[in-house]
């Protein structure tokens, strides 16, 4: 078994673990460790933009942006965080820039910027160009600017390492185990540090707009290791995925113009959100579109509604709202180029002639590893710090993302919480030395490994992972009862239960084993389905991407805190709801207070 040494290392090659890495080899020696060639991470599907008040087009300010954070997380953001994101962003977006970034331009040269749903100008007035972009490519020209100065850098890299498990000695994180998939040998990596950067978990849903390699690896690897999730009821369902697929068709459609329609051809998101109608947060379109569908709505009677960006359509809309812009073909052709070419490949659909078939999908989660403002997990609701440990990313829960995330604010996150955490990186492991690792530090999960490997029963994987998703999907997703969940609680109890007894896989070779990886993968997604699941029935109330119907209203008085969530010694969950949610800037300025969110 080999192992390695760096001072820093980082656990994902996606946006926040790339700028995590560029800012902590600047003061430490730092390697990656990726289960995929980096520039294949997930921040690369990333479409429509990375939000930051630069103001180039019209007034922008960053207490705006940290309004509408709050406002779009249900009030469940901590306050704190939504205020660092605000101003880091526009610092982030320019270092982006300076690092070699192709934005889109103005006819002035600046950094082109279009509006997202739920990004509005003073305080909740009208919709705001605030989405700096590169096309609908935002997140792979992130992925490649990283990529390339991490290696300018001279960070080290290790693709198509898995990494499996943590290394802790005492109290003390001193690494990970990771198995070289190309060999099937188990590596330990040595470290002062570790950061998890390891992505979302949407494949725990049937339908989803996340790649197969979003397993939320990373949270299960650290919940076992006794750090404790949170917030892990709150996953947002994108509105518009395309129908059946999940393949997400970006906000920035919406943001050109794009109109949702139901199957009489009415703009249905008038009757939900008057003020903002279509750029609405996500929730609460996801809800609208799942009413209307459910009251018989869906075109042709089907379970889908249309988005419409073809020119006809939305000059139409725009001159009914006074807008002197209008767009034509060529404009939407350059403005949206890989959303077409989805559409005309997989749907056989010409996004500027005719409307796209939607659907809510699965997309990312507001949970997560705990941290701190610099990327540091916590482990308890004082908000105590596990000395070397970080995360940055989907896999980290800051809570800038409260109860619903905004549009952009994912990529703005990576951005300014990985450069945080990245730092502070840095600064830590020049002031701390190896701590040694303890005897025999890969032999726990080498012993699951060969478990996997020889398991003798009569169930596969996918035939676990799939009813798994099917019940998430139809009980833990836009709206959950107290008695649909209970049934997911059940049913993924029953689940875990084959999966440690009943389980069998066809490869037991060593090289490029993806049959044992994904068993591995599949505990993942169970523990996670369990977390989730526990959460959302104890969270007696609806706020943002958590809509009970038993329980219908927010509920400030019982429920602003977070949840954590812990692992048993028998495999349980045992939650946690001491933990406040942060609202200083409330303190300071009224309009900060919790309150109806209305659009």
């Amino acid at each position: 078994m080999q192992t390695h040494q760096y001072e820093a290392l980082i656990v994902g090659g996606g946006g926040a673990g790339l700028m995590a890495a560029l800012y902590a080899s600047r003061g430490a020696r730092t390697a990656v460790i990726s289960k995929l060639y980096p520039t294949r991470s997930h921040t690369g599907t990333a479409q429509g933009g990375i939000g930051a008040a630069l103001g180039n087009l019209e007034e922008d300010r960053p207490e705006w942006h940290a309004f509408d954070t709050v406002k779009g997380g249900d009030y469940l953001t901590d306050q704190d965080a939504a205020l660092v994101l605000a101003e880091g962003a526009i610092e982030a977006v320019i270092e982006l820039e300076h690092l070699g970034l192709p934005f889109d331009r103005t006819p002035e040269g600046r950094i082109s910027q279009r509006r997202f749903g739920g990004h509005t100008s003073n305080f909740g007035g009208k919709p705001v160009r605030r989405a700096c972009h590169s096309a609908d490519r935002t997140g792979h020209m992130i992925l490649q600017t990283l990529y390339q100065q991490c290696i300018k850098n001279n960070v080290t890299f290790f693709d198509e390492y898995h990494v499996v498990d943590l290394i802790r000695n005492g109290d003390a994180v001193v690494g990970v185990v990771a198995v070289n998939i190309d060999s099937g040998e188990l590596h330990v990596f040595h470290s002062k540090a570790v950061l998890f950067a390891t992505g979302g978990w949407g494949r725990v849903w049937e339908v989803t707009s996340n790649a197969h390699t979003l397993t939320g690896d990373g949270n299960v690897i650290t919940y076992r290791r006794g750090v404790p999730m949170q917030d892990m009821e709150f996953f947002q369902f994108h509105p518009t995925g395309i129908y059946k697929m999940g393949i997400l068709i970006t906000e920035g459609v919406r943001g050109e113009g794009g109109v949702l329609l139901n199957d009489r051809g009415e703009r249905f998101m008038e009757h939900y959100a008057p003020s903002i109608k279509d750029l609405a947060s996500r929730d609460v379109v996801s809800r609208a579109i799942f009413l209307e569908l459910r009251a018989g709505r869906g075109i042709k009677g089907q379970n889908y509604v249309h988005l419409d960006v073809t020119p006809e359509t939305v000059n139409r809309y725009l001159a009914e709202a006074g807008e002197s812009r209008r767009i034509t073909g060529e404009y939407i052709e350059s403005k949206l180029p890989d959303i077409l070419d989805f559409c005309r490949t997989y749907l056989g659909v010409d996004p500027v002639k005719e409307p796209m078939p939607i659907q809510p999908t699965a997309h990312y989660g507001m949970g997560g590893i705990p941290t701190d403002l610099d990327g540091r997990a916590v482990i308890d609701a004082q908000r105590t710090p596990l000395p070397g440990l970080y995360a940055a990313g989907e896999c980290a829960c800051v809570s800038v993302h409260g109860a619903n995330r905004l549009g952009t604010n994912s990529l703005t996150d990576l951005i300014v919480f990985g450069l945080r955490s990245g730092k502070h990186m840095a600064q830590y492991c020049q002031g701390t030395d190896f701590t040694p690792l303890p005897s025999n530090p890969a032999g726990e999960i080498e012993a699951e490994l060969e478990r996997i490997r020889h398991a003798s029963g009569t169930r596969k994987p996918y035939e676990l992972r799939a009813e798994m998703q099917k019940v998430m999907m139809q009980q833990v997703s836009v709206f959950r009862t107290a008695e649909g969940m209970q049934e997911a609680v059940n049913t993924i109890q029953r689940l875990q239960d084959e999966y440690r007894n009943n389980l069998v896989i066809d490869d037991h070779g060593q090289r490029f084993n993806s049959d044992l990886l994904e068993a591995w993968e599949l505990g993942c997604l169970l523990d996670i389905a369990q977390v989730t699941t526990a959460s959302a029935l104890a969270r007696e109330e609806s706020r943002g991407a958590h809509s009970r119907e038993d329980f219908p209203k927010r509920d400030d008085e019982q429920w602003m805190v977070h949840t954590l969530a812990y692992r048993t010694a028998d495999g349980g969950v045992e939650l946690n709801h001491d933990k406040p949610v942060d609202l200083s800037l409330a303190a300071k300025d009224e309009r900060f207070k919790p309150k109806e969110r209305v659009y």
